[in-house]
Order: C-alpha cells, then structure tokens, then sequence
C-alpha cells in the first residue's frame, strides 16, 4: 500500500492499464505533454507515446465519435471530458451509438471497450459551467454502465475494471476530492466489481445513501446523529448504471428508513429512481417516507455555492426529520 489522493490512483490506474494492454490509448483537451487540466493523465504521453496519448481538437462530439469507431475496430479508448458540463455537445454520440452500437446491429459491432473519463459537482467555486452533476441525464440509457468513486482506492479499483469491462463504462469522478481525498492504494493491479454497493458502515435505524463526493458528507451527518443515539447505515451506491437495488432494499428492510443524498438538482435526480424501486420493494417495511437531500433546483451558482450544497448540517436535520416521523 502507497498513501495517493486520488488523482495519482487514477493516474496509477492508467498507467496500469495502459502497460498490460497494449490497445488501451488516453485521449482528449490538453491531456497529453501538459497531463489534463487537473494532471490525471501526467507523463501518459512521456511514458507511452504520442500514439497513445494525444490531445484532440475542443470538440466533445468529435471526441466520442472517434472514441467509438475506435472501439468498435478492437482498440480500448479511454477518452476525457475535460468537465462533465462539457459532456452535452457529445450527448447524442453517447446516447444513440455508444450505448446502442451492439444493440442495433446485432452483435456485429460494439463500442463496450470505451470509457469515458470525466471530472464531475461542485465545491471548487467553478460556478455553473464547470460544477454540474449530469449522471441521472445518462442513467436513463440502456447499453452503458455509470461508475462514481468516493476515495484513490475506490478510483483505482473501479477504473481498471471499467476499462476491462465489455460495456461502455462513463466513469465520473467527484473533482472536489482530487487531492482533497488520499488514502491507501494499493501498487499492485486489482479490480473492484461494477453494479455492486459497499456497505460503508453497519447500522440499525435509518440507511443513508450516496455516491462519490457525498458519501463524505452523510458520514459527517451519521457522526452527529450517532451522538443523538440514532444508528446509521451508511452505503456508498458506486455504480449508478446498473444499481444494487438488492443491497439498498436489504439495508432499508432492516432500518425502515431511507435517506438519499446526491448534488444534482432534486428534480429529476437519481434519486427519484431509487425512491421509486425501494418503495415498490420495501413499503410494508418503510416507519417513514423516503428522504432526498439533493442539490437546488436552480443553475450551480458560484457566490451561493454553500447554501446551495446538500452538506451534512442539511443531512443531519433530515435524518432527526426521519426517525421522529
């Protein structure tokens, strides 16, 4: 084990990629000589090549569009949206032919050797171009898989299995915990599965759910809910396409309540999806209606950006909320 944050596990994972398979090549804006804007792909070019990794002209939809032919003719793109706001102009590349190519022609073809690598939320003062978290706009799409990491471990083992999977993986990672978040990684190669929850911490009262940057946050509110005496659960959800709906339902049956924090905007959110599926599979189980703590339903603003966050003082009120219903 080797102390990283988590920019230098995502490199790692690249780089560990990259030497045991040959057909795995790292492209988009700025990530070759100068190693992407926030240095994820540092050295890739010195080490590999200019082959391997190179920079692309500023267009989202051109990245994607090569990024699939190349998938689809053997090759193993790792591709970068510089942020995941930048996603939208390569939203119908993503949508119609990434997660549909195997689908539409019946096998013959597909793009499931890409991944598509982007920085994604708030908490940098990047204002409403460069804080947005897009996720449930792409959970909606059968053919693709959508992972979110909350530490250098997590982003590690996750990213080589999404490289190595067979789907299309968009793998989004929480900038605010770039060099905020180190831990322990591991130097060697290893994987950690896709479409499978980690139960963080055991709990008896209320289950609290996140992903990537917020599963921090419920932590801190679980710590001051715990002085209170109520006992939380906590998950890390990990893959947002498909989800462990299993493991969630399992928790909920034993606590009867929910909490689901995320920092998109409430409407329309992730989770909306949850809520719906745990209900149907836990209603007679439920002591409380399910909670969401999500971000406003307004642009990310800059001058507001704390208010506008889902923190642990907003989690924290919604779980006493939820175990006095």
């Amino acid at each position: 084990m080797i102390k990283m944050n988590m920019l230098q596990a995502i490199n790692n994972a690249l780089i560990t990629a990259m030497t045991e398979d040959e057909k795995v090549m790292v492209f988009g804006e700025d990530v070759g000589h100068f190693g992407g804007v926030f240095r994820a792909t540092s050295n890739l070019q010195q080490q590999f090549g200019k082959g391997r990794c190179f920079n692309t002209p500023l267009t989202e939809q051109g990245i994607i569009g090569f990024a699939n032919g190349l998938a689809s003719q053997g090759s193993v793109p790792v591709a970068e949206i510089q942020f995941g706001d930048y996603i939208f102009p390569a939203f119908d590349q993503i949508v119609n032919e990434t997660a549909k190519f195997r689908y539409r022609s019946g096998g013959q073809f597909t793009c499931g050797t890409l991944t598509i690598r982007t920085p994604y939320g708030g908490g940098i003062a990047g204002g409403l171009y460069h804080s947005q978290s897009p996720e449930a706009f792409f959970a909606h799409i059968p053919g693709m898989k959508i992972v979110i990491p909350r530490n250098p471990y997590q982003a590690k083992g996750l990213l080589l299995a999404s490289i190595r999977d067979d789907n299309p993986v968009l793998f989004m990672e929480p900038k605010r915990l770039y060099r905020a978040s180190v831990g322990d990684v591991p130097e060697e190669d290893y994987e950690l599965p896709l479409g499978k929850a980690e139960v963080v911490k055991k709990g008896d009262h209320i289950t609290l759910l996140a992903w990537g940057a917020q599963v921090e946050v419920i932590e801190k509110a679980a710590e001051m809910a715990e002085k209170d005496g109520i006992s939380c659960e906590i998950i890390d959800l990990r893959s947002i396409l498909p989800w462990d709906a299993e493991t969630v339902s399992e928790s909920v049956k034993k606590t009867g309540r929910l909490l689901i924090n995320h920092e998109a905007p409430q409407t329309g959110g992730f989770a909306s999806e949850i809520s719906a599926t745990v209900q149907e599979r836990c209603f007679l189980y439920l002591e409380s209606p399910i909670t969401r703590v999500c971000g406003l339903d307004t642009p990310y603003p800059l001058a507001h950006e704390k208010e506008y966050m889902p923190d642990h003082l907003k989690t924290y009120e919604a779980i006493k909320r939820c175990v006095n219903f």
